[in-house]
């Protein structure tokens, strides 16, 4: 069993590479709107922020360390919030790319993806593919980034699409690649990963390090199906408009501060308290904001 700790780490991913603001307005694009989303999840509740930068023109994910730099900036005089910085970036960034922002901005946290994947958007109703993509990510960046990540003081978040993933990351684990103790992101409901289930969170659990941390992240309607898990399992929570949309059906969130807000119930229906930023750094074994 991982390590379990009575409070409870909420995460909010604002915006993602994908979801829009034709699918939800309250979807941040610009500099402005990231601040003042990440402002709101703080005051709600949220330890961490997971981010994407926006092409503020077009809302498209970008890969321009400017635009990234000035989100980077405003959050860490605003807030004292841990900010994650994804190396996942969107459709079309290189491995450079990639692994550019830790490099750049040497945050405490960012995302290391550990398995190449079908990545897809599908018509569940019909059974259709509606969009797809081959995710890269090889042994050789794991390593990599790992070790970039190490560098530079950042604690990766190893994304975990499927039990593949999880047993990558135990394969280079003895290589001596990962800021330790281990901290794993389940991601449920992605179409090419797997969908969430009582027995697929409990595979996971069974699986990782007795010292390692995790947080629940899903899609739709999984988000919320694994933060109750998460909560009565001594794990954590990730929240936010690049998962869902929505804060219930048919109901849409008017941000993902509201999400984060709803995680705080949920935390507190298992007994559990929220952390704060403090807490959480300590929990995870950060090194302090600069």
């Amino acid at each position: 069993m991982p390590a379990s700790h009575d409070k409870c780490i909420i995460t909010a991913a604002l915006a993602g590479a994908a979801t829009m603001k034709h699918q939800n307005e309250n979807v941040p694009y610009t500099t402005e709107e990231f601040i003042t989303e990440i402002v709101k999840c703080h005051e709600a509740g949220a330890s961490i922020v997971h981010i994407h930068a926006r092409d503020p023109e077009n809302g498209l994910p970008t890969a321009d360390l400017e635009i990234l730099g000035k989100i980077v900036e405003g959050a860490r005089k605003e807030t004292d919030i841990i900010l994650n910085l994804s190396t996942a970036i969107g459709i079309g960034a290189t491995p450079d790319q990639r692994i550019s922002v830790v490099e750049e901005f040497k945050p405490e946290m960012a995302s290391l993806n550990t398995a190449t994947m079908n990545f897809a958007v599908g018509d569940w109703k019909e059974h259709s593919i509606l969009f797809e993509m081959v995710f890269q990510n090889t042994f050789e960046m794991l390593v990599r980034y790992a070790r970039a990540m190490k560098e530079a003081g950042t604690k990766p978040e190893l994304e975990i699409y499927d039990m593949g993933g999880l047993y990558n990351v135990l394969f280079v684990r003895p290589q001596d690649v990962f800021v330790e103790p281990l901290h794993f992101q389940f991601v449920w409901g992605v179409l090419g990963g797997m969908p969430f289930s009582t027995r697929n969170f409990a595979m996971f659990m069974d699986t990782i390090p007795e010292d390692a941390t995790f947080s629940s992240c899903g899609v739709g309607p999984a988000q919320f199906w694994g933060a109750f898990h998460a909560a009565v399992n001594g794990g954590h929570i990730r929240v936010g408009l690049e998962d869902n949309i929505w804060l219930s059906k048919g109901r849409l969130a008017e941000g993902s501060w509201e999400q984060v807000r709803k995680a705080t119930e949920i935390i507190k229906l298992a007994d559990r308290e929220v952390a704060t930023p403090a807490e959480a750094r300590e929990m995870l074994g950060l090194k302090s904001a600069k």
